[in-house]
């Protein structure tokens, strides 16, 4: 770090009397900007699909933008990571909302040109949206007490609801309202990438003014002269030693990448299969409306769970046993999700149960695997750390979206239930020796 950085990077330690009435103000602002930021994420990608085949001229390259979105989301966790490290949440969350803008603008002119290789790349700078948004998690748990970090997490995560479940919905209007701009040369489907990118302003300028003090700068200057800050401990290599040197930073790694995966992998090709069994676009909505309810609507009680610790506070330095259960309870739900799903067969009733309880299980592990991600590093790897599984469940996620495809291409749809439930055994299998190894009472 330069001197210059260093400057920068300074926060006074706030006193006992201060730090609750920053910890509301903290969670205020990220809750705001996670309505707002998952408003502009599922406006933008609800027609995505629809704008890549309109572009490219073939329905077999429309997955392409969704997968564009994926890949950049991963690309870029690391590098925003990197610099929240350097200058603190709120720099990283303005630039990567500042980048998702920019993303949506690039999609819009792609369309208006018809160029779908920039059109490819204006949704990787998209992704960058979606990489805010799952950042924002970790800073509520900055300066939340260890004991309530989970329940910051899960409130944050809470938020989203309202933007991920109207955003879809006001996809169409969105469409609509900018026929009659630029000559009617933009499409009604990048309708919804005009919105999403004064969205993505209007948080960059909330994040900038409101998110004061910085709740990673600030939670360094509580530890003291302890924390130095070196910047060999953000690097990928450092991440991935903090990693490897703590058996409940695997778990939680582990937990976050794969609940993700199994999830994604599985949720992407339900639409295809209602379809084959007769759907249509309205009962594929309510469906789905089901799984979007399953993954943000209920986060508040995993956090509540996760917190949980039978037989009295944790010891320092120690995650409340509640946060291994919760990723035990993961496991249980996505694989009843796999399943249901992969059992329906044209029960749509049973698809959108299997939908729910995959967000449900989703929930469950994002939230406990996060905050027991962030209980298990020292304080001045927790960023680099925290991009590391940011990157990890959306490079996998990536991946297993596009092997779903071929999947259930070559054996069907029950089959990529199957292998969705397998992908969860490791899992379960280091959460129980994990637990093991934990003492019996704190």
């Amino acid at each position: 770090m330069t001197t210059t950085e260093s400057t920068r990077a300074q926060a006074a330690a706030p006193s006992a009397a201060e730090l609750p009435r920053i910890r509301r103000r903290t969670t205020a602002v990220l809750v705001l900007t996670q309505v707002l930021g998952g408003l502009g994420v599922a406006i933008g990608i609800a027609l995505s699909a629809l704008l890549a085949q309109e572009t490219s001229g073939s329905e077999a390259l429309s997955g392409l933008a969704a997968t564009s979105s994926v890949a950049g989301t991963a690309v870029l966790a690391l590098p925003l990571a990197s610099l929240m490290s350097r200058r603190g949440r709120r720099a990283g969350l303005v630039l990567a909302y500042l980048i998702g803008a920019a993303g949506a603008a690039l999609v819009v002119l792609a369309a208006v040109v018809g160029s779908f290789p920039l059109l490819l790349l204006g949704m990787a700078a998209f992704g960058a949206g979606s990489s805010a948004n799952l950042q924002a998690r970790f800073a509520a748990a900055d300066l939340a007490e260890p004991r309530h970090r989970g329940r910051a997490i899960a409130t944050v995560v809470w938020a989203t609801t309202v933007g991920a479940v109207l955003g879809p919905n006001i996809a169409g209007p969105a469409g609509r309202s900018v026929t009659g701009l630029a000559d009617g040369r933009i499409p009604a489907a990048a309708g919804p990438f005009v919105w999403a990118a004064g969205v993505f302003l209007v948080v960059a300028v909330v994040v900038a003014v409101a998110l004061r003090p910085d709740p990673l700068l600030t939670a360094r200057a509580l530890l003291g002269p302890q924390d130095s800050g070196r910047p060999e401990s953000r690097s990928l290599r450092a991440s991935v030693a903090a990693v490897r040197v703590s058996p409940m930073a695997r778990l939680a790694l582990l937990t976050i990448a794969v609940s993700h995966t199994a999830m994604v992998a599985i949720m992407v090709m339900t639409p295809l299969d209602l379809v084959h069994h007769g759907a249509d676009i309205e009962l594929i909505g309510l469906v789905f409306s089901s799984h979007i309810l399953g993954m943000y609507a209920f986060s508040p009680v995993m956090g509540w769970l996760a917190d949980r610790s039978p037989g009295g506070p944790p010891a320092p330095g120690a995650a409340p046993v509640g946060r291994i259960s919760v990723i035990g309870l993961s496991v249980v739900l996505l694989s009843l999700a796999a399943l249901l799903a992969g059992t329906a067969r044209g029960d749509h009733v049973q698809s959108a149960a299997a939908l729910f309880l995959l967000g449900l299980g989703w929930s469950a592990g994002l939230v406990a695997g996060s905050a027991l991600l962030t209980d298990s590093v020292p304080q001045e790897a927790r960023a680099g750390v925290q991009g590391l599984a940011d990157l990890s469940m959306s490079s996998l996620a990536g991946a297993g979206g596009a092997l779903a495809g071929v999947v259930v291409a070559q054996a069907g749809y029950g089959w990529l239930n199957a292998l969705g439930a397998c992908l969860l055994v490791p899992v379960a299998v280091l959460a129980l020796l994990t637990r093991g190894r934990m003492p019996r009472t704190s």
